[in-house]
């Protein structure tokens, strides 16, 4: 058998896969032109007939219309065209991923579908305006990250975050931090690891892409998590991944809001009726101005009850951001 014979019914699977769908058929002729066009190999009627059962054989769904030209397309696919449009959407959203990744990926999706439903997902994806990274270290980092969690390693690394003049500083003035890391986490368009503090033995939490370089895998052994830990636990109580300590407020929320308790609390949340119009919820979470900034994005609509010094600091909060400014 030469090479061509050999290579034929690959090349012909690659031309069904690429071009043909459930709307999409080629001719037996058009098989045959394609063949010897874009790869130099000839085929003929039967050839083409035979092959396309031998691929049948081996699991590919391809449907023959049979007429005095069969038509042929491949229509079982690993992925719908509505579940590639989420991936797709997924990568574009994401203020994780640079532009030029997501251009990447995009195109890599695109290629698990025929050209004509990959040309139709391309046509409707915007992402202009979209605040996007501009440092691909990114990937370089979570991967890291992931194998030291799978290889239950101590990492270390330097911390950064910005002063006033928009510069990259260094924390603790440029001395590694030394993490177990647990989990990767995905909350609120940013990438976290959560993981173990080396010297002090608590839980901690680090935005990926504040991570000055790749981390440095350790030959240490990890630190194991503390007793009880639950990683979906922590992410519902540590409130956008800031770490603050915990503790049990009382909301009075408008009937209306209930969408959004659910949304940030789940269904699990402890609920009570107030009045006719509002409800309270009792939620445990980490208390820091970010709560603060969630009640007040409500506009009176969430209220906190209690304890008392919570409502205080946020009292306080408020009256911090409009000092000084008559």
């Amino acid at each position: 058998m030469d090479n061509d014979a050999k290579l034929r019914p690959l090349y012909l699977a690659k031309i069904l896969y690429e071009q043909t769908d459930e709307e999409h058929f080629l001719t037996t002729a058009q098989l045959i032109q394609i063949l010897e066009e874009r790869y130099g190999i000839n085929a003929h009627r039967q050839t083409i007939k035979a092959e396309i059962e031998l691929l049948k054989q081996f699991g590919l769904e391809i449907e023959e219309v049979k007429s005095t030209q069969n038509r042929y397309n491949l229509f079982g696919r690993r992925f719908d065209a509505p579940e590639l449009k989420l991936l797709i959407d997924a990568v574009e959203s994401s203020k994780f991923i640079t532009s030029g990744k997501s251009k990447e990926l995009v195109e890599k999706i695109s290629s698990l579908t025929s050209e004509h439903v990959a040309a139709s997902l391309r046509r409707n994806v915007s992402c202009e305006g979209r605040i996007k990274p501009g440092n691909e270290r990114i990937y370089f980092i979570v991967d890291a990250i992931n194998e030291a969690i799978n290889a239950n390693k101590k990492i270390s690394f330097q911390y950064f975050q910005y002063n006033v003049r928009k510069e990259k500083k260094l924390k603790r003035n440029g001395e590694p931090y030394v993490i177990t890391p647990l989990h990767l986490v995905w909350n609120g368009d940013c990438y976290y690891m959560v993981g173990v503090y080396d010297y002090k033995q608590r839980l901690g939490s680090f935005r990926v892409d504040r991570i000055a370089k790749c981390p440095v895998i350790l030959a240490e052994d990890g630190t194991p998590a503390p007793d009880g830990f639950n990683i979906d636990e922590y992410i519902n109580t540590t409130f956008h991944m800031f770490n603050s300590p915990h503790e049990e407020v009382e909301l009075v929320c408008d009937n209306d809001v209930m969408d959004s308790i659910i949304d940030r609390f789940g269904e699990d949340v402890t609920t009570y009726a107030n009045d006719m119009t509002s409800f309270r919820a009792v939620v445990n979470i980490a208390v820091s101005h970010v709560f603060y900034s969630w009640v007040f994005g409500f506009g009176g609509m969430v209220k906190i009850k209690g304890p008392e010094n919570i409502k205080e600091e946020y009292a306080e909060m408020l009256r911090a951001a409009v000092t000084g400014l008559e």
